[in-house]
């Protein structure tokens, strides 16, 4: 049984977590939008409305911060459901396999899009909110871990 300080601590990184990925749907939805023609308009740019391409530099200088905190996020949620029921289960493998390869199409659909898989435009969409909905429920998880414990 987890003790109170735990408790105090996890409700916390829980609610940062919330705050960290509401900002970033946010900031998605301002920045690059979720359509398939805003994806491809936001990287390979729109001559028209005066928006250049993005660069495979420009692109890198973008992910290369979030390769690091994606993983480690992740890995840091992932380590406190150990601590949960979810333990030793199928579910808990399908999480960690949903929430790395869905964090890795997110980053790294852009390079595929510069490369004219403009289909790659729906697997930025389709990973965004694969990789939100498995962090959310995961968080979801340890809320209730810690709720019921």
């Amino acid at each position: 049984m987890p003790n109170s300080a735990y408790k105090v601590a996890i409700n916390y990184f829980i609610l940062f977590s919330l705050l960290l990925l509401a900002s970033g749907a946010l900031l998605f939805a301002d920045k690059i939008g979720f359509s398939y023609h805003s994806i491809l308009t936001y990287y390979l740019g729109n001559e028209a409305a005066f928006e250049s391409p993005k660069t495979y530099e420009g692109v890198l200088k973008i992910i290369l911060p979030h390769i690091f905190a994606f993983g480690l996020f992740v890995m840091v949620i992932l380590h406190f459901v150990i601590f949960t029921q979810k333990r030793n289960t199928k579910e808990f493998t399908a999480l960690i396999y949903l929430a790395f390869l869905s964090a890795f199409f997110e980053l790294f659909s852009p390079f595929m899009i510069l490369e004219g898989f403009e289909f790659f435009a729906y697997v930025k969409i389709f990973s965004f909110f694969l990789f939100e909905g498995t962090i959310l429920y995961t968080l979801f998880i340890l809320f209730k871990s810690i709720l019921y414990n």
